[in-house]
């Protein structure tokens, strides 16, 4: 069986508008689409979409925002290294620029939890959390008092 690298650039779906418009390359797209599947891959188990589904891959590159120059970054870093395995290029990436990779993972487990088959799946409401919130067991707040107890430790500042 032929071994392809999983970070070789191939195009998974035809680009759209939207793709275009993240502020991406269409190779950047790309090799992110693939980054975003190896993160978190399709579960049949679970009855879950991989993180490269084309709903929420759109909404991870309308989401980009301020960390488009830190996934370029890493995206560039990624395609340099060259790596046929993903744990080696993960470790590669967390030990060289933890902040890109960082931002990577954020960028895309944020859209990745935004969309309702995975709130499903992981038994959430499918839903805004306020204005109804959720509920939580009650808590042991005495648990809290060694921290009451060391006092206040910052400075009050004068109203101007």
């Amino acid at each position: 069986m032929k071994t392809v690298s999983p970070f070789a650039i191939v195009s998974l779906s035809p680009l759209t508008s939207a793709d275009t418009q993240s502020g991406l390359s269409a190779e950047e797209v790309g090799l992110l689409r693939q980054v975003a599947g190896l993160m978190i891959p399709q579960s049949e188990a679970f009855g879950v979409p991989g993180a490269d589904d084309p709903l929420i891959f759109a909404d991870l590159l309308a989401s980009l925002g301020r960390d488009l120059p830190a996934i370029r970054e890493a995206l560039s870093l990624i395609k340099q290294a060259q790596q046929s395995d993903a744990a080696a290029l993960a470790a590669m990436l967390t030990s060289t620029r933890p902040d890109l990779c960082a931002s990577l993972v954020s960028v895309i487990t944020r859209c990745y939890y935004r969309d309702n088959r995975v709130m499903k799946s992981i038994g959430m409401a499918v839903r805004a959390p306020y204005p109804e919130g959720f509920s939580i067991e009650p808590n042991d707040l005495t648990l809290l008092d060694p921290v009451k107890a060391r006092g206040r430790r910052y400075r009050l500042v004068a109203d101007e």
